[in-house]
C-alpha cells in the first residue's frame, strides 16, 4: 500500500504541535503590505501582521502559492513513490486550490486535490481527520470518503465588524444579500457550500454577540460536537470569552482559541471572529 503525504495551505488553523504530530505540509500564502512582500508564517506572525494591517496605507494584499511552489513540493513528496493528498481552503475566496490542481497535473508523481469547501479550523477538521486515517494505513479512498462526511457535518460562522475590508479586497460581490454602502453594519457570515452568505445584520456589538451566544446555546443541544475552534482577527477579549462559553456548554469538546491567518484577517478586518465546529 502507497504511503500518503499530506499537503495543505496557510489559511488552516493549526497548532505547531499538530503540524508536527500529524505530519502535515503547510504551503505559505503570500502577503504584500505597502510593496513589501512577506511569507505566511515565515516572514511575519499573525500578531505582526494585524499591527501591519492598520498602519498600512492600502488593504494588504493577498497571494496563493505559485503553480511552480506546489509543483516542486509534490515531486518532492511524491519522489520515493507517495501519493500526495493536498487539501486547500474553499475556492470562493482564493485561487489556492487551483494552482494545487494545475500542479499536480503536471507532478510525476500521483497528486489528489480536495477542495475542502472550508478554510481556518473548519479546514483543519478534515485534515487533522485525514491523517490519523493515513497514520492507520488507511487507503486514499477511504480518507477522502470520511473527510467528505466531516465536511458535510461542519458548520462555520463568521462575525465581521466592517464591510471595508470586504469591499476593499472584492469579496463583497460574493456575499447575498449585504449592500457595500452599509459599512457601518456589523454582519454575521457563513461558508456553506463552498460560499460565502449573509445570516444577519445589524448595528452594534451586539448584534456580534448575541449571535456569539445564538451559536453557543445550538451547538450545547447538539449534545455530540466533536470540536470547536474560535478564531479571531484582533478581538481577543471577545474570542476568548465566546471560548469561555463554548468550554462550560460542552466541557467534553475539543476546543482551540487562536488569531486567525493574516490571509484570512485581510478580508474580514479588525474585530472579526468565526466560530467554527462538526458533530459526530
Amino acid at each position: 500500500m502507497a504511503n500518503i503525504k499530506l499537503v495543505t495551505d496557510s489559511s488552516i488553523q493549526l497548532t505547531p504541535e499538530e503540524i508536527a504530530k500529524y505530519d502535515i505540509h503547510v504551503i505559505p500564502l503570500t502577503i504584500m503590505i505597502d510593496s513589501t512582500v512577506y511569507v505566511d508564517g515565515e516572514t511575519i506572525t499573525r500578531a505582526e501582521f494585524m499591527d501591519k494591517m492598520a498602519a498600512a496605507s492600502a488593504l494588504p494584499k493577498t497571494s496563493q502559492p505559485a503553480i511552480g511552489t506546489f509543483l516542486d513540493v509534490f515531486n518532492d513528496l511524491t519522489a520515493d513513490g507517495s501519493e500526495v493528498l493536498a487539501v486547500h481552503m474553499l475556492e470562493a475566496i482564493s485561487g489556492t486550490v487551483n494552482s494545487a490542481r494545475q500542479a499536480a497535473e503536471l507532478c510525476k508523481g500521483k497528486v489528489t486535490v480536495v477542495d475542502s469547501q472550508f478554510t481556518d479550523r473548519a479546514l483543519a477538521f478534515q485534515v487533522i481527520e485525514a491523517a490519523k486515517l493515513i497514520q492507520a494505513g488507511k487507503p486514499m479512498a477511504d480518507v477522502i470518503k470520511r473527510m467528505e462526511q466531516i465536511r458535510d457535518h461542519t458548520k462555520l460562522v463568521m462575525g465581521v465588524s466592517t464591510l471595508d475590508n470586504l469591499v476593499k479586497g472584492g469579496r463583497i460581490s460574493r456575499v447575498s444579500g449585504m449592500l457595500s454602502s452599509l459599512l457601518n453594519i456589523k454582519v454575521i457570515l457563513e461558508v456553506t457550500g463552498g460560499e460565502l452568505k449573509a445570516l444577519q445584520k445589524g448595528r452594534g456589538m451586539k448584534t456580534l454577540v448575541n449571535f456569539a451566544d445564538k451559536t453557543v446555546q445550538q451547538m450545547a443541544k447538539l449534545g455530540n460536537v466533536k470540536s470547536v475552534g474560535v478564531s479571531y482577527a484582533g478581538g481577543q477579549k471577545l474570542a476568548e470569552e465566546i471560548g469561555a462559553k463554548v468550554k462550560a456548554a460542552l466541557p467534553t469538546a475539543e476546543l482551540l482559541v487562536r488569531p486567525t491567518d493574516p490571509v484570512i484577517a485581510t478580508h474580514t478586518g479588525d474585530g472579526a471572529f468565526a466560530i467554527t465546529y462538526y458533530v459526530d
